[in-house]
């Protein structure tokens, strides 16, 4: 029997199948907040899904010449180290001070199984959302931290009052907001402080 011989196109597409089998795994990841509905907490694909549409809904809100694709094509890639790292929950601040270095690794190796230049495309999308230096990376950011502060007023405080987060604690993720988006950071802090005055949202 004659051996048979992969070809680089067929191995190419080996290596991009293994990656798809392994992101699958974002699915099993579980957030704090709760969908909208109340119903159940989201998983990471759920929220990735979700930020890279409202990028799409909500770029005229991102700075002048701010390339949305980018934005969205950072969104759907921002959190596949936290199959490796985990979800880190953003008032926990032993978590977030540890959080660094174990995303860093996971991305090491997740991205590390495509084809080298595909694997150098997708890492350098999430070190450049990790540094926030760009317009696309802040509002990229202002996204990721705008979703759940409106799941969070859309539930009667969601899960901040679970895990004890302040009205403070918020505010500085609106902070984060604002560098990406001057109007949705505004948007923003009229949701925490209707949250405050409806009494979902403790001082």
């Amino acid at each position: 029997m004659s051996r048979v011989t992969i070809v680089p196109e067929e191995d190419r597409l080996t290596t991009q199948i293994a990656f798809a089998v392994e992101i699958d795994k974002l699915k099993r990841i579980i957030r704090r907040n709760l969908l909208i509905d109340g119903s159940r907490r989201e998983n990471d694909a759920e929220h990735s899904w979700y930020a890279a549409t409202l990028a799409m809904v909500l770029g005229e809100h991102a700075p002048p010449g701010t390339d949305v694709q980018h934005v969205i094509a950072m969104l759907l890639v921002h959190d596949l180290v936290e199959i490796d790292a985990g979800d880190t929950f953003i008032y926990d601040p032993v978590a977030v001070a540890e959080q660094a270095e174990a995303e860093r690794a996971a991305a090491d190796r997740i991205f590390a199984i495509l084809p080298a230049e595909q694997g150098a495309r997708l890492r350098a999308l999430w070190d450049e959302f990790e540094a926030r230096e760009t317009d696309e990376a802040r509002f990229a950011k202002a996204i990721d931290r705008f979703a759940p502060i409106l799941a969070n007023h859309h539930t009667e405080g969601g899960t901040w009052p679970l895990f004890k987060v302040t009205a403070a604690q918020v505010r500085e993720k609106v902070r984060v907001i604002a560098e990406g988006s001057p109007s949705l950071g505004a948007y923003a802090r009229e949701l925490v402080e209707s949250s405050v005055a409806n009494g979902h949202l403790p001082e």
